[in-house]
């Protein structure tokens, strides 16, 4: 079963052109069928981007997905059309009484402040206490996963004297969990982030499990039962050219980077990057979907009780 898309977001043409099934709002009403309510709270800059990244991997599964699309309440973007949001989005405040059976909550330029100077951090706790009544499972991704572990657990942010960024090999240390069925004993995953999660301070809180970790990166997923969360520190969604982009921004405003660890061929930046994540990511977000699936109530409004 495909995801269920408005027909003018730019994200379904995109994966309607990569073979992804798609369905119009006509359509899926003709579907005798529940289908999953997954909602993503976008808080990256390149909102239509961050769109794709994740509609194409919630949208390869066996399952009918109603993707829905929201942002802080007060917070505007600089970087997405005012029409686009207008048109696609909803502010928290307004979906604040509905219930939804998966919720992604993405990272944020802003990881070199601390949580509580965060201009919409007083609503982003509101929604972090909102998911254990009203969602089913959340997805805490790289900055959203930082916050949401530092609320529920207080596991520090802490800044790294240098970029981590590039593609890092990382290691299966939970191969029975649900989440990393078809997972490789290790893989590769793209990071870039200037701080990081310790691992002696994420094993100080009991409830919390470290499916995968990272020599070079430290721990990358963990999964949170008590919330029915799962955090990820890197970026499985990142497309090929995602890190390039980076790469070039930086490099065209003068600022100080790296070339992005083992990305390009033979590490040179003129060479075109090949992706070597996406089965993963697509493992881990099927995986993910799957129990919500398996868990999930029928009836929406049991959701969170």
């Amino acid at each position: 079963m495909p995801i269920k898309l408005p027909a003018a977001l730019p994200a379904y043409d995109v994966l309607s052109e990569e073979g992804v099934m798609v369905l119009d709002e006509a359509t899926a009403a003709r579907q005798d069928i529940r289908p999953l309510r997954i909602a993503l709270l976008n808080l990256m800059p390149k909102k239509i981007q961050t769109e794709n990244q994740f509609a194409r991997l919630i949208g390869a599964t066996p399952l009918q997905i109603e993707l829905s699309l929201i942002r802080m309440s007060e917070h505007r973007t600089k970087n997405t059309a005012a029409a686009h949001m207008a048109e696609f989005y909803r502010p928290f405040a307004d979906v604040r009484d509905e219930k939804f059976d998966g919720l992604i909550i993405t990272g944020a330029p802003i990881e070199h402040l601390p949580f509580e100077e965060v201009t919409y951090w007083d609503e982003l706790t509101e929604v972090f206490d909102w998911t254990q009544t009203n969602v089913h499972s959340t997805f805490g991704v790289c900055w959203g996963g930082m916050a949401m572990i530092n609320y529920f657990h207080g596991v520090k942010k802490h800044l790294l004297d240098q970029k981590l960024f590039g593609c890092l090999r990382h290691q299966n240390t939970a191969p029975n969990s649900p989440y990393l069925r078809g997972f490789s004993d290790d893989c590769v995953i793209p990071v870039s982030r200037w701080t990081e999660m310790r691992q002696d301070e994420i094993d100080a809180a009991p409830a919390l499990k470290t499916l995968i970790t990272s020599d070079d990166a430290g721990p990358a997923l963990i999964e949170d039962p008590t919330h029915r969360a799962l955090y990820v520190f890197n970026h499985f969604e990142y497309d090929s050219v995602t890190l390039k982009q980076e790469y070039d921004r930086d490099i065209g405003n003068g600022t100080p980077i790296n070339v992005p660890a083992n990305y390009f061929p033979n590490d040179d930046p003129t060479e075109q990057p090949q992706n070597r994540w996406r089965s993963h990511a697509h493992l881990l977000y099927g995986n993910w979907i799957n129990e919500i699936y398996q868990t999930t109530h029928f009836e929406m409004d049991k959701i969170g009780t």
